[in-house]
Order: C-alpha cells, then structure tokens, then sequence
C-alpha cells in the first residue's frame, strides 16, 4: 500500500489464491459437507447442529491464539509464504482426508474438518497480509473487493461442478454410489484438488519482502524477536488505538458472520427443508450476490471509506437476520438469503482493507494475526448460542435470531474508529 504503482500480475496471483481457497468454505463449511455430517454422519440433526457448532468453536479458539504468534515469527524470519504453503497442504490434504469418512464416524470427520479449517483459517492471515504489498492508499479497497468478488466466482464454479458431476445426477462421475453417500463425500476430493491447483499462482506470482534475518540472526533469534516484538506491540497498544477499536469491533460482528456462513445451509435444510439440490442453488445465487456486493462495495470503499462501508452492510445484515428468523417460508427466506449474500462480501473485505490502511509496513503479518484473532477470539459464541438455543428450544430459528444481536453491538462500537487517524499512526510509524 506503500507504492503508488501496483503489479498486475502480482495482483492476479493473489485474488486467484481466494479462487481456489473459496471452493473450501463454499463446499466443505457451509452448503455440502456441513449438511451431510448433521444430515448423515450424526445421528439426528439436532445433535448433529450441535456437534458441528463445537467443530466451528474449536477451530475459532486455536486459531485465535495461534494466528498472532506465527503472524509475527513470519514478520521476523520472511515465512510469510512458506507458513501460506504449509496451510494450504495441510488445508487441502485434512479435506480430502474427508472422503474416508462413512456415516456415523462422527469424530473421525470432526478431527479433518478441525484440522483442515484450521490450516484455512491461519492460511488467511498470511494471504491477508500481502494485501497492503500489492495496493496503492487509493486501490487498497478495490483490490481487497476484487479478491472478495473472484473467492466467490471460485466457490461458485466450484459449486456448479459438484452439482453438475456429483450431485444432480442420476449416476454420479464415476459411477459413485448415492446410498452410501459416496457422490457427497467426492466433493471433498473437489474441494482438495481445486485448493491446491488454482493456489500455484500466489506463490510463482506475489513476491516475499526481503529480510535477512534467518540468514543474519538464524531462527532461535527469529523466534525471539518475535515474541518481543509481540509483547512490545502489547506495551504500546495505545499507539494503535484505532487498530484496536477496530479489532475489537470485528470481533463481535464476524461473530454473526462466520455462524451464518456455518450455519446458513443447515438452517435452510432443517427449517425450511430445503433439498441438497436446493441448497445448491441456493449456494449459487448467494455466491453470486456475493461476488457482485464485493466488487461493487469495493469501489464505493475506497471512495466513501472502509468504516462507511462496514456500517451499511453491519445494518442490512442485521435487517436480514430478522427476516431470516421471521421468514414464514422459503420465499421470504430467500430474500434474507440473498441480502446476506450481497452484504458479507463487502463486510469482510471493507475490514480487511480498513486494517491495511491502518497498520505499520513491518508488522504487517503480525497485525493480519491479530485480525484473525480478533475474527476467532470469541466466534465460538456465535455458534454456541445457536447451539445451546438450539437445543433449549428444540428449534433452530431460535437459535439464528441471536445473531442480529452481534452485528448491532459490532456496529455500536465501530462507529468509534476514527479512520482517518488509524491511517496517519500508520504513516508515522513507517
């Protein structure tokens, strides 16, 4: 974000890495394997909501307290994308693992998806941190919404190929079995081949910064100048003020985001028994509602401002909640779906981009950790709300409506965040 001039080709290498981790969270987190594990792996869907919802919470909690430490170890040793590869293998080998599992190994899915949506999630931080790299002050948003935009064409295809070779027909590619869910269970192997294949471009394309530090220092040294650097980041902390406020306002309302992306699917099918072929669908118009919201509040962004730009989708978002919860059909539920879907894009890459204007050149990685923490620290109340209201009230619109609660509080403590002085603290510490 430094530079007046930015690199094409670095910028195609870094929006096709979201092409290829989208079909991740598209096929395995929200539309298809969410709903087979609660639909067919445990043993009733209440119990099964519940399971994942713990699946979700796990994943938050070790992301949470991991991100910020390997953030700033890949600060100091240039990991940044050595850390990026690692996740993704272990991200697309833990969801092909997932083609192994059979119905009523509960565990043995909840260990691979743990596993595998972890390495997604701690891969983010990394790919998040070369945002500011590859922007300009006055692009940093568009680019951030143009990556938001190609994830969600990624899962979109994504989504079209499941459909179209193992859902819809009759006789699945390759002749796989519907009865043993073996057509479902194919996807996974989808999801790991297209994660792996469309990530090459990140890394032939976008450029490490130098450090020599490794070479210079070696790695004990690296780890401890990571580590006093955190706890320094910590000591100053008022020096980033409005990194800060931000953070903590992101953490309450990417609560309600990530348990709707969990959750969505789930709730269509056991509220308003929507099919697979349904969800599908579904899935498709919402990726698509997405995509265009990204790119479209991706412009607006940069010329109204990222905190601007959270606020209107934090206040559509909760409106959609409402209707979701209050939907007395599919008709109406669509509606909220598609909202959400034109909405969450431009939430999260408005959040993105407002941390990058705000954050100093080297400890870039280090503040997308705590980004990730802040995204994870307490996400687990969302999906443990659901969960336990779930239960509580044996019924999942109970569950779901706590979630307008976090975008209103999230939205409340937002509207401190001063942006325009978050963006000169990070210019005086260049």
């Amino acid at each position: 974000m430094r530079s007046p001039r930015t690199d094409r080709k670095q910028i195609l290498g870094w929006v096709m890495y979201d092409f290829a981790n989208s079909a991740y969270t598209t096929l395995i987190v929200t539309f298809i394997y969410a709903i087979y594990f609660v639909s067919a792996i445990a043993p009733d869907k209440i119990y099964g909501t519940a399971l994942w919802s713990r699946g979700v919470t796990l994943t938050a909690l070790l992301t949470a307290f991991l991100s910020p430490v390997l953030g700033a170890l890949a600060d100091h040793g240039n990991a940044q994308k050595t850390f990026l590869f690692i996740s993704t293998v272990i991200g697309a080998a833990g969801s092909a693992m997932l083609w192994f599992v059979k119905p009523g190994q509960v565990y043995q899915a909840l260990i691979w998806f743990v596993l595998s949506n972890l390495a997604f999630e701690i891969g983010m931080v990394f790919y998040n941190a070369f945002l500011p790299d590859i922007s300009s002050e006055k692009n940093i948003g568009r680019i951030s919404g143009i990556g938001w935009g190609v994830g969600y064409m990624g899962g979109l295809l994504a989504m079209f190929v499941a459909m179209a070779g193992f859902i819809n027909p009759e006789i699945p590619w390759f002749g796989l079995a519907r009865e043993s869910g073996a057509n479902i269970r194919a996807t996974c192997i989808l999801v790991a081949l297209w994660y792996g294949l469309f990530s090459i471009p990140l890394f032939i394309l976008v450029k490490s910064k130098p450090c020599n530090q490794i070479k210079n220092n070696g790695k004990a040294a690296i780890v401890r100048a990571a580590f006093t650097d955190l706890k320094d980041t910590f000591k100053d902390i008022r020096s980033y003020r409005e990194i800060v406020k931000l953070l903590i306002a992101r953490m309450i309302y990417n609560d309600g985001l990530v348990t709707i992306f969990a959750f969505g699917g789930i709730y269509a099918a056991g509220t308003f028994g929507f099919s697979f072929k349904e969800i599908m669908i579904f899935g498709i118009v919402l990726n698509v509602a997405a995509g265009t919201g990204a790119l479209i509040m991706g412009i607006f962004d940069d010329k109204l401002g990222g905190k601007t730009t959270i606020q209107i989708s934090n206040i559509i978002l909760t409106l959609a909640v409402v209707l979701a919860v209050c939907a007395p059909g599919k008709a109406m539920f669509w509606t909220a779906g598609v909202l959400v879907g034109f909405f969450a894009g431009p939430n999260q890459s408005a959040s993105r981009s407002l941390l990058g204007r705000f954050v100093p050149r080297e400890k870039e990685n280090q503040f997308f950790g705590f980004f990730a923490f802040s995204g994870k620290l307490t996400a687990f109340f969302g999906p443990l709300f659901l969960g336990i209201l779930t239960q509580i009230f044996n019924s999942q619109r109970a569950g779901v409506a706590v979630l307008a609660v976090f975008f209103v509080i999230g939205s409340l403590i937002l509207s401190k965040v001063d942006e325009e002085a978050g963006t000169a603290a990070a210019k005086k510490y260049q």
